[in-house]
């Protein structure tokens, strides 16, 4: 256990638009929170324009409501910051989810000292009391990662449709964590804004989180991991809402939304042998601080646009092999893989008749990653439109419960 006498102090951020729905819940876990030392900063945010346009107008006058709840609601050590006040809202094109989040985030960097924490969470995500805690004793117990990527658990809501549309987003999720997690990536981590720390020491020395309207969290871990290791490992998961939501321009709302309609061509089950050649191409790495060698994925290089060696210049800047490595693992990052399996997907969609979600999923699952008495808990499954919720949350919890065994195993990457 820690001794209560180094605890931290913990700087909880918030973004929040339109969320008197959740605003109540969100006070209630954060009230129960079991840590002592807290301070809440919350960002109620929406474009200022939004006041003169009938079909937003609603939103600006439920921010205003949710910040009236917040200055009633009896929390201590509270830092309101208004974004939704008519005259006060974003201006042109500076605003958003990564905007409000940077906004917050900020504020706490600057009332922390270097050793407290900045944890980054939303009002629609449900938290446990002991929550906090668990994150604070997470990144203490790890003096050499630089941020934590917190397990995740979307709770099903009785829903039919949101069920379904979450489950199927979950199993996207957790095929590419999973198949990372194989290969030992050091891009292994899902990228969750209600559900990532990192000390306000680090956050200044990565120069915080930049502004996008969307997709915030996702480049901010990857700062984050090119600044050191990522921890995986937390003892309790968050539970994000499984809803509908058009807040975010991607993300678990957008991609149920776009599923519910039976377009999931944006979020497939990438295969396994797409992961091996990534696996491949990092354990090469060391090798061509010599001199390049053919790779898996010289040809995703040469169509998208890259001229000459896509190494040399790496390799011209490096003083040793060591450098080397992780000058082409920041340049080969997360993004990277990703560009590079959708490419890998949409080709092979072409060329081969029989090439499905469905199919890879079931080819991942009968590898030897998959011990017998995981694979006992799977349904049969031949298409996930015509799958039950019930056999939808099977595969989705033995695929969740194999990423926390894998993630208590190895804790950081």
């Amino acid at each position: 256990m820690i001794n209560n006498k180094n605890l931290p102090k913990v700087y909880a951020c918030v973004p929040v638009l339109n969320e008197s729905e959740h605003i109540f819940d969100f006070i209630a876990d954060f009230l129960a929170q079991e840590y002592p030392f807290l301070h809440l900063l919350v960002c109620v945010n929406q474009p200022d324009e939004w006041w003169d346009l009938p079909g937003k107008v609603h939103v600006c006058h439920d921010n205003q409501k949710v910040l009236r709840i917040l200055e009633n609601s009896g929390l201590q050590n509270l830092t309101l910051i208004d974004k939704s006040s008519r005259g006060k809202g974003w201006l042109e094109k500076k605003h958003g989810v990564g905007y409000a989040r940077k906004t917050v985030m900020d504020a706490a960097s600057e009332l922390a000292s270097a050793s407290d924490i900045i944890l980054s969470m939303d009002a629609d995500t449900r938290y446990t009391n002991n929550y906090v805690a668990a994150v604070v004793e997470a990144l203490m117990q790890q003096n050499d990662v630089t941020g934590l990527s917190v397990p995740y658990y979307h709770r099903l809501t009785g829903n039919e449709a949101a069920d379904r549309s979450v489950l199927r987003y979950e199993i996207y999720m957790r095929n590419y964590a999973l198949n990372m997690l194989r290969i030992s990536n050091p891009y292994a981590f899902s990228a969750i804004g209600s559900g990532m720390a990192c000390t306000a020491g680090t956050y200044r020395r990565v120069g915080g989180l930049s502004p996008r309207m969307s997709g915030e969290d996702f480049y901010f871990i990857l700062k984050l991991r090119k600044a050191g290791n990522i921890m995986v490992n937390c003892r309790q998961e968050i539970f994000p809402a499984a809803r509908f939501s058009d807040r975010v321009y991607f993300g678990t709302g957008p991609a149920m939304i776009k599923g519910n309609t039976g377009d999931w061509g944006s979020y497939p089950v990438y295969r396994s042998s797409d992961f091996d050649k990534i696996s491949e191409t990092f354990a090469a790495f060391g090798q061509m601080f010599a001199a390049d060698l053919p790779l898996p994925v010289d040809d995703f290089l040469r169509c998208s646009g890259e001229t000459g060696s896509f190494w040399e210049t790496l390799r011209a800047n490096s003083g040793s092999k060591e450098v080397f490595v992780k000058a082409c693992q920041h340049r080969f990052n997360a993004l990277r893989i990703l560009q590079f399996l959708k490419a890998e997907n949409t080709k092979q969609q072409s060329n081969e008749p029989d090439y499905s979600d469905e199919k890879n999923l079931k080819i991942f699952f009968e590898s030897k990653f998959f011990a017998d008495e995981e694979r006992a808990g799977i349904p049969v499954f031949d298409n996930f439109a015509t799958c039950s919720v019930q056999d939808l949350d099977k595969i989705r919890n033995t695929m969740f419960n194999k990423e926390r065994l894998i993630q208590k195993q190895i804790i950081k990457v």
